[in-house]
């Protein structure tokens, strides 16, 4: 009897698959490798989940748990085989309380249609992926995603309150609730929140929500270069500010997004600057005033203001479209979504323009300006089809990575390790500190079934 025939007995027809087109739709996420999985199960419980880990830790059977499939890392690639645990099915948002200040959602819920759920009953879900209308909480939860709004809010982290995990041997483990404060005993959601899918898959999510701020505004400005864009970012904060987001963009992204149809207008200037804020109204419009003469003294070549959301929007459609506007230009874009202390800002950028007039290969800067997490795009010609091609972005990675490990960042803010930065994993920890993620994987994961293959392998 097949493995999908096995699985069909104990979970049912409808929920198992192994047909080739669903296969190949499950072997991968937005990197480039691509691995088809025996067998796809599309969960529709946390009694199926159950079942299946029980089974696969039994028969020591690979599976790999994915949401939506957004990431940017590999790190939902099926890279041992085995079973491929789809919870794009688990989508349902169980409760929005606004007295508790909660929402009970599952796994395969889309970020943005929350956001757009709890904003409906004037409450607010802060963590904003760039992908927040593609992406899962699941995959959120993976990874720990964060997005512009981090500066002021946090990441995911900060918002999840209670769990519900599927451990490797099929026990249901029940952590954390709907209260907004607990200590009781060590911090296991905090454990599994980034843990990328290798110690337990997440059934149920119990997240923190705020009061919706009732106004926002936005500040676009451009400027000649990075160095003076960066520079009004210092000034920025010296001067008391707490925006809620704070992005940054260089040259290269700005040229890509006006060769671009589906851009938005692209203001003049080597370097864009976008700046949030909210809260009520008053102090909004207050400090946006003094936000706009601040930046007015810096000689920006564009600025512009919006004080309504739909209008807020429009200027930040242009950030939004950065990364479709550089996979626009044919190359193949390597996002690395590095961490730098907020002063080496100037320093990173140019860093990049050197090793990309030392590599031959464009570099696009933009990001979170306001938290150090820039990414760092390398972008290759040919990647996919020429060994040397990817031999060298390699070796450009190499440089990149050291650089940001000796100003005392760190390789990935947001998406993770998964396969993409596996070979840097031990470069970017001591070994003190991967012997400790080795003993969690033995103890939540004797027999190493859930996500083999990425960098604790």
């Amino acid at each position: 009897m097949s493995l999908a025939d096995e699985l069909r007995q104990l979970l049912g027809n409808e929920v198992v698959a192994d047909d080739a087109d669903t296969l190949a739709e499950n072997s991968g996420d937005k990197w480039f490798a691509h691995q088809d999985p025996d067998v796809v199960v599309f969960a529709q419980s946390n009694a199926q989940v159950s079942s299946l880990l029980r089974f696969a830790s039994e028969r020591k059977i690979a599976v790999t748990a994915r949401g939506a499939g957004y990431g940017y890392v590999g790190g939902c690639v099926p890279a041992r085989g085995g079973v491929a645990l789809s919870l794009a099915r688990m989508n349902r948002i169980k409760e929005i309380n606004f007295a508790d200040a909660v929402a009970i959602v599952e796994p395969g819920v889309i970020t943005g249609q929350l956001q757009a759920k709890v904003r409906e009953q004037k409450l607010f879900y802060p963590p904003d992926p760039s992908s927040l209308h593609d992406c899962s909480i699941g995959g959120n939860i993976a990874t720990n995603a964060g997005g512009p709004r981090c500066l002021k809010y946090g990441v995911t982290r900060h918002y999840v309150i209670g769990l519900e995990v599927v451990l490797a041997n099929g026990a249901i483990l029940r952590t954390g609730g709907r209260v907004h404060k607990n200590k009781t005993g060590f911090d296991l959601i905090g454990l599994f929140v980034g843990s990328e899918g290798m110690l337990g898959v997440v059934t149920e999510i119990t997240l923190r929500l705020l009061p919706l701020p009732p106004a926002r505004a936005t500040l676009s400005a451009s400027f000649a270069t990075m160095a003076v864009s960066a520079a009004t970012v210092q000034n920025i904060f010296a001067s008391g500010f707490l925006p809620s987001s704070l992005e940054i963009a260089d040259h290269f992204t700005l040229d890509a997004a006006r060769h671009d149809s589906g851009a938005s207008h692209v203001p003049a200037g080597n370097a864009h600057l976008l700046v949030d804020l909210d809260g009520q109204e008053e102090t909004v419009r207050a400090e946006m005033n003094k936000l706009r003469d601040l930046v007015a003294n810096r000689n920006p070549t564009a600025l512009e203001i919006a004080t309504i959301e739909t209008d807020c929007e429009q200027l930040w459609a242009l950030r939004r479209q950065f990364s479709n506007s550089l996979r626009a230009t044919g190359l193949t874009k390597l996002n690395q979504d590095i961490v730098v202390p907020r002063s080496r800002l100037v320093d990173l950028i140019e860093f990049a323009e050197r090793l990309s007039a030392r590599s031959g290969f464009p570099i696009a800067c933009f990001g979170h300006a306001g938290d150090g997490n820039i990414h760092v795009n390398i972008m290759a010609d040919r990647y996919n089809r020429e060994a040397s091609v990817r031999e060298k972005v390699e070796r450009a990675l190499d440089e990149l990575f050291a650089q940001v490990l000796a100003w005392g960042g760190v390789i990935t803010g947001e998406h993770g390790i998964g396969l993409a930065k596996k070979r840097w994993w031990p470069e970017a920890t001591s070994d003190v500190s991967r012997e400790l993620h080795h003993a969690l994987k033995r103890t939540l994961d004797p027999n190493n079934i859930l996500n083999p293959g990425k960098f604790l392998d």
